[in-house]
């Protein structure tokens, strides 16, 4: 058991560990990998709740007949991957890092796509938008945010991403921006619903004038989407402060 969870963590996988916490068997583990693997002993229901509970990536306690089983929740960091290396691209990469995101910036322009530029970028990858998804695929532990203001690296981008599983579709750029792309990517063959996942303008109504302010700005969009929350004002929410765990 603890051999496999070392070796989940150092590949990077996902992974569920299920530990009775209350009741019979307690103290009992089952390991659940992504794939479906299982390590341990533990109940049919348990590995058939594994997957959407590894999909959800939090942490929870489950009331169960019988007693509660708590489920720790193993995964890679989540991912940023940004299109656009721009100023706002190394602020929203430096914020992401610390609350704990993978951090990526693509951008075309090798130039402007360089380390000097963008120190806080884990990865950066120098290529058209459809070469980085091919070769990040984005999947839903990953947000993807558009800060090119062109269409030749906006388009593809966020039609590419519209195509991956990506928690959280995000373009920076005018409201009336965001209404002449969506004409383009309708024509380009967009389904309509498809476009209602892009946030745009992308980020929480806070006034950002900064690079560094609209850089919280998307990020705490982010991890609202993340969490399924609104990221409205907490006094005006009715259910709890934190996320469940």
């Amino acid at each position: 058991m603890y051999e496999r969870l070392k070796q989940v963590v150092e590949r990077e996988e996902r992974a569920a560990l299920f530990t009775v916490v209350e009741g019979e068997r307690l103290g009992a583990k089952l390991l659940v990998l992504e794939g479906g693997e299982t390590v341990g002993d533990g109940s049919r229901e348990l590995a058939d709740r594994a997957q959407a509970l590894i999909r959800s990536g939090r942490n929870e306690l489950l009331e169960l007949p019988g007693g509660r089983v708590f489920c720790e929740i193993y995964q890679p960091a989540p991912r940023l991957l940004v299109f656009g290396a721009v100023d706002t691209a190394e602020e929203l990469c430096r914020v992401a890092k610390q609350v704990g995101w993978h951090t990526i910036v693509a951008d075309a322009r090798g130039k402007f796509a360089t380390k000097e530029r963008l120190p806080s970028a884990d990865e950066i990858f120098v290529g058209w938008p459809e070469e980085a998804l091919a070769r990040i695929g984005p999947d839903h532990q990953t947000a993807v945010v558009v800060l090119t203001h062109d269409d030749k690296f906006d388009l593809p981008a966020l039609q590419g991403a519209l195509e991956t599983d990506a928690l959280y579709i995000g373009a920076l750029g005018s409201r009336r921006n965001q209404e002449r792309r969506r004409g383009r990517l309708l024509e380009a063959g967009v389904e309509e619903d498809a476009l209602d996942r892009i946030a745009g303008p992308c980020g929480l109504d806070v006034g950002a004038q900064t690079p560094a302010e609209t850089a919280v700005s998307i990020l705490g969009e982010i991890l609202a989407a993340r969490a399924g929350r609104s990221g409205g004002p907490l006094r005006q929410a009715k259910g709890r402060i934190h996320a469940e765990v």
